[in-house]
This record gives structure tokens, C-alpha cells and sequence, in this order.
């Protein structure tokens, strides 16, 4: 472990500048500011009043006010603007006169969180210039206020959102996607500790220290990683949730006792595929596809729920969507100890890989039986 540079980076430091860059770049929690355009056509105090008050809006900013939808589309798809908003001419006059003016919404979905926000922020808006409207409308009429915010908002909606009620990315991605850099590092590391034994043509040396037994090298061999990786997980977990203040309604014990689960089921992966493909490049060309895929397969970023049928039965193939099923359990919601033993025992299931491939591993390490180059 102390004889190649490679080592040293890709246990500690490639995960340091990793957390330190997620953590440090979402540590607001929820993109604030973002810029967008209004095209203001109609040219009165309404619709400057709605350009202040949407420039107020704690999450968008309005960067630029534009004379035409053309000067607006051009800057959108410079990425200068997220989104802008288009109000019509005589739009004050049509609203006086009760014809229903169209406000109209554009949005680079390019950008999805960036485009998702801006239009939330415009569509409410939009839901308050006309909310307002009605309710001034029908206290002119001499109803009272009461009975106008009735009319206007006949069904008042109280929206609670469990486990992550100040809608925090940080909260939501983070505390999978730190774990699942670190799970691609213990796969790719495990892969190479082996497959250099390969490529040098060290294995027999190595075997013969293990006493001939491909349990003791593989065990000797991952240890002292296993007892590193442990280590930086745990020093993650306490970064997130005793630092940034993370929630976790569960328990704290079994978060981490799954970070040491989820290290050693990575490095049955890599012995895995080393033994199934006994070249170094090769199985580290598998291993860095496995490794990207288990970000998408996972389920945080689109949910396994909402996946073609076939693809979510793929996602019980990758350990990070056990992790991620575990973190949402104990962290965010707090649920019964069956939702987080079923994931466990998924991940326990991973174990039986490198069973299946020593005898493989074990002739390849012996008699070295294939290319090198």
C-alpha cells in the first residue's frame, strides 16, 4: 500500500476533494438567486409591480427586463437566463376588463433543478397576481374578507414534507452520493490490489504467503483497505450528521454499521470481477462501468419505482441501491426495522460472489494463463 503514490490518492485523497467539493458547492442547501428574464410588453405599474415583486423571491433572481420573446430566447439559450417570463401586451387593461390575459412561462430544461425552480417561482407568481386580483375584486364588492378568501381559495392546502421538510439537495443527494464515490474507489482499488498481483506476475509469491489458500490472500490483501475505507465512511457520516447537521430519525448505529457492510460488499464486487475477468485493464474497465451505472440503477437520482419493469429488477444488482434504501429509512424517515433488514440481507446476498469465482481466480494466480498485454 506504501509503494505506489496511486495508492495513497486513491484511498484518502481522491475522497477528500470529493466530499469537500459536494459539501462546500450545496452547502446552502437550495439554489438560491437563479437568474431570469421577464419580457414586459405591457408596459404599466402592474406589471412592474409583478417584476418587483418576482425579483423578490428569495430563489430567482430577474436579471433582465427585455423589449421582445426574441431578445429573451436568445439570452435563455445562452444560458445567461434559466427561464422568463412573458406578459402581454394590454395585459393590466385585459385583467381590469375580466378577459383572462395569458401569462406565458419559458424554461431551458436543459437545466433541470435551475428550470424547475424558475418555473415554480413564476407559476406562483402568477398564482398570487391572480389570487390578489379576485380577492381585491370581491372586497369592492362588499364581501368580507373572510368569505372573499373563500371564494378565492375555497380548499387551503397545508403541505408537510416528511423527512426533508426544508426541500435541503444537500440532505437528499449527498448523503448517497458521497457513499457512492466511495464505493466506486473500494471497487476500483480492490480490483487493481488483485489484478497487479496478475499483471506483475507476483500471484504465486502471493499465493504461496497465503499458505496456498485463496480465502487467506483474498482476505490479507483487502483488510487494510477495508479497515481505511471503514474509517473515511465513518468520518463522512459524522461530516454530514453531526457537522452539517443531517437528520437521521433512525438509527445512527445501524447507518453505520451499513457503511461498513456496503465497503466490504464493494470489495466481494471487485474480487468478483477480477475473478471472472483475470486482466487488470479489462476488469477495470468492467468494474468503472459497474461502479457509473450503480449511480443511475441506484434510485436517487430517478426512482427505481418509476423504472421500466425490467430495469427495476437491475437495480437489485447494485449495492448502492441498498445503501440508498437503508439511508432513506434510517435517516429521512425513521421507518420499521424491516425496511432496512430487507435491504441488509440484499447486501449480505453479495458475498456469495467471490465464492463462486476461486477456483478461477485461484488457477489464474497459479499458473498465469493469460495476457498481459
Amino acid at each position: 500500500m506504501f509503494s505506489r503514490p496511486l495508492y495513497l490518492i486513491a484511498t484518502v485523497v481522491v475522497l477528500f476533494i470529493c466530499s469537500f467539493f459536494f459539501l462546500t458547492i450545496m452547502q446552502q442547501g437550495v439554489p438560491e438567486r437563479m437568474p431570469i428574464g421577464v419580457v414586459d410588453l405591457d408596459y404599466t405599474t402592474t406589471s412592474r409591480n409583478i417584476i418587483r415583486q418576482l425579483n423578490s423571491m428569495q430563489l430567482v433572481e430577474v436579471k433582465m427586463v427585455y423589449n421582445s420573446y426574441a431578445e429573451a430566447r436568445i439570452a435563455m439559450q445562452k444560458g445567461d437566463i434559466y427561464g422568463f417570463m412573458l406578459l402581454p401586451k394590454n395585459f393590466s387593461d385585459e385583467m381590469l376588463a375580466m378577459h383572462r390575459p395569458v401569462i406565458s412561462f419559458y424554461t431551458n430544461n436543459a437545466y433541470t433543478v435551475g428550470a424547475g425552480m424558475a418555473y415554480k417561482q413564476m407559476l406562483t407568481m402568477c398564482n398570487l397576481v391572480s389570487g390578489s386580483f379576485h380577492l381585491t375584486v370581491l372586497q369592492k364588492k362588499g364581501l368580507p374578507d373572510y368569505m372573499a378568501m373563500k371564494i378565492v381559495q375555497p380548499i387551503a392546502i397545508e403541505a408537510h414534507q416528511i423527512g426533508n421538510p426544508t426541500s435541503n439537495y444537500s440532505i437528499y443527494l449527498l448523503g448517497t452520493m458521497i457513499p457512492g464515490v466511495l464505493g466506486l474507489i473500494v471497487l476500483m482499488t480492490t480490483i487493481f490490489a488483485i489484478g497487479i498481483e496478475l499483471k506483475d506476475k507476483t500471484a504465486p509469491e502471493w499465493m504461496e504467503t497465503a499458505g496456498g489458500s485463496m480465502t487467506s490472500a483474498i482476505l490479507g490483501k483487502t483488510l487494510p483497505y477495508t479497515i481505511l475505507y471503514v474509517i473515511l465512511g465513518v468520518c463522512v457520516n459524522i461530516v454530514m450528521f453531526q457537522i452539517m447537521h443531517f437528520p437521521v430519525k433512525g438509527s445512527y448505529f445501524l447507518l453505520s454499521f451499513t457503511v461498513l457492510l456496503f465497503v466490504t460488499v464493494m470489495q466481494a464486487v471487485g474480487v468478483l470481477i477480477i475473478g471472472a475477468v483475470p486482466v487488470l485493464r479489462t476488469a477495470l474497465s468492467v468494474g468503472a462501468l459497474y461502479g457509473m451505472l450503480g449511480f443511475t440503477m441506484s434510485g436517487f437520482t430517478f426512482p427505481a419505482m418509476a423504472m421500466l419493469p425490467p430495469f427495476r429488477s437491475l437495480t437489485w444488482l447494485f449495492p448502492l441501491h441498498h445503501y440508498y434504501s437503508v439511508y432513506v429509512n434510517e435517516a429521512l424517515l425513521g421507518g420499521p426495522l424491516i425496511n432496512t433488514l430487507i435491504p441488509i440481507a440484499a447486501l449480505v446476498a453479495f458475498f456469495i460472489g467471490p465464492h463462486l469465482i476461486s477456483r478461477r481466480l485461484n488457477y489464474a494466480a497459479i499458473h498465469l494463463n493469460y495476457a498481459t498485454k
